[in-house]
């Protein structure tokens, strides 16, 4: 499969979706008549970019190699593109480069001590470290609590590192678990279509896109939208099956443990003196305590001597 072929759809099938969502009153234009497409016309994006319609049309068609940077940044402002999307165009851009047609070779890395101690030291807030097709790949006690769900689904892979995406795709728990499912697969949905821009070469990544787009259509529809996000703060639910309703703040950070594997730290907290502080305590003190030890004949837990007293 020729990479460069793929770059090109995605190319196209980004801009055509963006211009669909842009009306002329946003743009500034006037309106008259029946128009045939949603949003604007080739030769309107075109105009408001200052460039030709033949060479927006040819851009449209995915042929962006070579192209510069002030003109990707008319486009961007023609099509109102967000900040997240324009970073999302500039990927495509540089991917379809010939420099880039060997592919960037991304090597799995271990998480090093240093982080693994930075994550144990959190005890209030739930922390973990995901790679960017959203496995989580380090985390501490708190974080292994709060999305135990994810931990325990059989979507987990086979060292039991869980996946957002194919939790919340491939696992119907995920339904209950999060309160907000329809925004938090948005999202992921849009994480991922990022992450493909900046590294349409990884494999990993293709097997994990191919995977949820055959088995889910709730996937294909979300993948089909070419929605993209880079990660920002935010706030999420989750009714705990041990703590119950749970309203978090999340902050993720970009941690740079390797040059050639993306990495993110996440941390989840509440809002001091509010019940989910004191649910997400409770949770902490329970991630904190040892499980009972097993008999080594009964199996059962060992409490001591109270049962006898």
């Amino acid at each position: 499969m020729d990479p460069r072929r793929d770059n090109r759809s995605d190319i196209r099938d980004f801009l055509t979706t963006r211009r669909a969502k842009i009306t002329p009153e946003r743009a500034g234009l006037p309106t008259s008549g029946r128009r045939r497409v949603p949003g604007l016309r080739r030769e309107e994006v075109a105009v408001l970019a200052g460039v030709s319609t033949e060479w927006y049309t040819r851009l449209e068609k995915g042929h962006i190699n070579g192209v510069s940077e002030d003109v990707l940044d008319a486009v961007a402002r023609a099509l109102h593109l967000d900040e997240d999307e324009r970073t999302y165009l500039f990927d495509l851009a540089r991917a379809a480069q010939p420099a880039s047609r060997t592919p960037r070779r991304r090597k799995a890395v271990d998480v090093p001590d240093r982080v693994q101690w930075l994550l144990d030291s959190m005890t209030l807030s739930a922390a973990f470290v995901t790679n960017g097709r959203l496995d989580i790949v380090a985390t501490n006690a708190l974080a292994r609590a709060l999305f135990a769900p994810m931990f325990t689904s059989a979507t987990a892979d086979e060292r039991g590192r869980p996946n957002f995406a194919r939790y919340y795709f491939l696992d119907p728990g995920s339904h209950h678990f999060v309160t907000d499912w329809e925004s938090a697969v948005s999202i992921t949905t849009a994480l991922l279509r990022t992450e493909a821009g900046r590294y349409p070469d990884d494999k990993a990544l293709r097997e994990l896109i191919g995977e949820l787009s055959t088995v889910s259509t709730d996937f294909r529809a979300r993948w089909a939208a070419h929605d993209v996000r880079v990660h920002h703060g935010g706030v999420k639910s989750f009714h705990h099956p041990d703590a119950g309703l749970l309203q978090l703040i999340y902050q993720p950070l970009d941690l740079p443990l390797s040059t050639r594997e993306a990495h993110s730290l996440t941390i989840y907290t509440a809002e001091p003196g509010t019940p989910d502080e004191d649910r997400l305590k409770l949770l902490a003190s329970w991630a904190a305590t040892p499980a009972p030890a097993q008999h080594p004949t009964t199996g059962q837990a060992d409490r001591g001597n109270a049962s006898a007293e």
